[in-house]
């Protein structure tokens, strides 16, 4: 599989790597490490130790702010220099370094640039500052799991959301919602899919925070796509003819970045809108259970028929061709603007996403 290389990649919520920490991480079918410095600065390396190819996230951090291989106690600090050779006469070698990836905090995650280092440009980063810790606004769990398939596959399976209606009945969906007024707008490389769904018995994920009456409402989904696999998914119910404003939902967002050509990593979160708060502990055990079934949805309802798709794939070795349906709009327009964007980088154009 060919991977887009001038852009941004998610490699992990901020909050899971502490000063101190170490995590290893393959990207893009290359073996990183990330660590952060006391200071707090966020740094990522090759993983792979120059003397003997020893993974080095499973040495140890040392006077906070350096990494010791654990193997021969090569230590390399955040630029990936090495600055310790304990050994012998202590010379270092001038090939004992490690490539280092711009990297950069921003709405609660870790980016990581895996392409060409003077295009890194931290301002392209899609726009998901509703998870700012100062945003104001009520996110749920900053969650994520680690997926058997490519991530295209879970990018198409969010890029049709008609599929809510069969693997998530009864939570995001049900057979009154497998019809949809389906609309697609592409602006710039970002791809928006709109699906309206009037006067359908409210799905059980938003009767939690709607309510709470099984009643009937119109009931939307709006799925934002960026480069590469950055998403964001406006949803929500509210009364049949009333506006949006008088209802309530979530905005899903979901990142997905390879981890090989057959596996992945998937970041997640939600942010509440308009909340409507129904008192303690019931206005708690909401906030629990819309991380809970987010991720029940993601890990028991869809993953196992995407990893399914990823052997049926790898079985056929490339003898299979998809059959297109209407809901398929969003998914070939996405895979067109992919597509484009690979081919200039091929070319030698920069395309930074």
């Amino acid at each position: 599989m060919e991977f887009l290389r001038n852009t941004w990649y998610a490699a992990g919520w901020s909050q899971d790597l502490a000063a101190g920490a170490m995590l290893g991480r393959t990207m893009l079918n290359e073996q990183l490490v990330l660590f952060r410095a006391d200071d707090g600065t966020v740094s990522a390396l090759s993983d792979i130790c120059p003397h003997r190819f020893a993974p080095l996230h499973l040495g140890k951090i040392v006077d906070g702010c350096r990494i010791q291989c654990a193997y021969h106690a090569l230590e390399f600090d955040g630029t990936g220099a090495c600055v310790k050779n304990p050994h012998g006469k202590q010379k270092i070698p001038a090939a004992a370094k490690l490539q280092a990836y711009p990297v950069v905090e921003k709405h609660s995650l870790i980016w990581v640039w895996m392409g060409e280092q003077a295009a890194a440009d931290p301002s392209v980063i899609p726009d998901f500052s509703m998870l700012d810790p100062d945003s104001g606004f009520q996110v749920s769990r900053r969650d994520w799991l680690h997926m058997d398939a490519s991530y295209d596959l879970v990018v198409d399976n969010l890029m049709d959301l008609s599929h809510t209606a069969f693997l998530h009945d009864g939570i995001l969906g049900s057979k009154y919602t497998i019809k949809a007024d389906t609309s697609l707008e592409q602006t710039g490389e970002t791809v928006k899919v709109t699906r309206l769904m009037p006067n359908v018995p409210v799905p059980g994920f938003f009767d939690l925070m709607f309510n709470r009456d099984g009643g009937i409402v119109d009931y939307w989904t709006e799925i934002r796509w960026n480069l590469p696999g950055c998403l964001m998914n406006n949803t929500g119910v509210t009364l049949p003819g009333a506006p949006r404003s008088e209802g309530t939902g979530v905005y899903g967002m979901h990142f997905l970045t390879p981890e090989t050509d057959v596996s992945c990593w998937y970041h997640f979160a939600a942010v509440r809108q308009n909340p409507r708060t129904w008192g303690e502990p019931i206005d708690t055990e909401i906030k629990e259970k819309i991380s809970d079934l987010r991720r029940y949805a993601f890990e028991e309802q869809d993953q196992w028929i995407i990893k399914a798709q990823q052997q049926t794939i790898l079985r056929a070795k490339g003898n299979l061709q998809p059959v297109s349906l209407e809901t398929d709009i969003g998914i070939e327009r996405y895979k067109r603007i992919l597509k484009a964007a690979l081919v200039a980088e091929r070319s030698g154009s920069t395309m930074a996403a």
